[in-house]
């Protein structure tokens, strides 16, 4: 079973890899992804449910739930989209969660949500936040595959997660 994490600094492209991996493989794939909410600077961050389409807000400057950095986590849509996103895809070909960091280990659910992901058969592509040493993010390290996402390695890395992905097992 393939499982991979990668890993790099804030805007450095893992979401993106993570969506060309999403259209290229062109099956089943489930899971969450994040995405940044911007006005003039970013304000916040969207979830999205990647076999529904649903989204809500993962974390905002504004509103209410613990706070990371200078954003309010929405510990509401988290569990609701986030974590439901990961449950259902159990079923799925590709297991893809973008991403295990600060803001969404602060939801009980989607901690649960991972561990069910971990003690399944599936593979795995999951962003993970470079410097968590939470122990989930400990456990994925041990577990996977870890890449590590530079300027120089950003665009090669998607094709590399395909192949692994698809080699036959």
């Amino acid at each position: 079973m393939c499982r991979i994490a990668i890993t790099g600094p804030p805007r450095i492209g893992k979401t993106t890899i993570c969506k060309s991996v999403t259209e290229s493989l062109g099956r089943k794939v489930g899971g969450m992804s994040t995405s940044e909410i911007r006005d003039d600077d970013r304000i916040g961050f969207r979830i999205t449910d990647l076999m529904t389409g649903a989204t809500g807000t993962l974390a905002h400057v504004h509103g209410p739930g613990p706070m990371i950095g200078k954003y309010h986590v929405n510990l509401a849509d988290l569990d609701n989209i986030g974590a439901r996103a990961i449950e259902h895809a159990l079923d799925a070909e590709l297991i893809i969660i973008d991403e295990i960091g600060p803001m969404e280990l602060k939801s009980e659910r989607f901690v649960h949500a991972v561990e069910m992901a971990l003690s399944s058969d599936r593979p795995m592509l999951v962003t993970l936040h470079q410097r968590s040493r939470h122990p989930l993010a400990e456990r994925i390290r041990s577990g996977f595959k870890v890449m590590g996402i530079t300027k120089e390695n950003r665009d090669a890395i998607a094709n590399r997660i395909i192949e692994e992905i698809c080699k036959p097992r």
